[in-house]
């Protein structure tokens, strides 16, 4: 099921998106967590400087 699920992700429009993880503080207890989010290509840069 997987190796479908991944085949199904880079035809047409699945190589468009990038999984992004990123590693955000928290103010309060100062632990760090992961974000994980799908990100358009194009919007990558903006993305990542926030």
């Amino acid at each position: 099921m997987a190796k479908k699920a991944v085949a199904s992700l880079q035809k047409g429009e699945g190589r468009t998106f990038a999984k992004v993880i990123k590693m955000v503080k928290s103010p309060t207890t100062g632990a760090y967590s992961f974000r994980e989010e799908m990100v358009h290509n194009d919007n990558l840069k903006d993305y990542l400087a926030k």
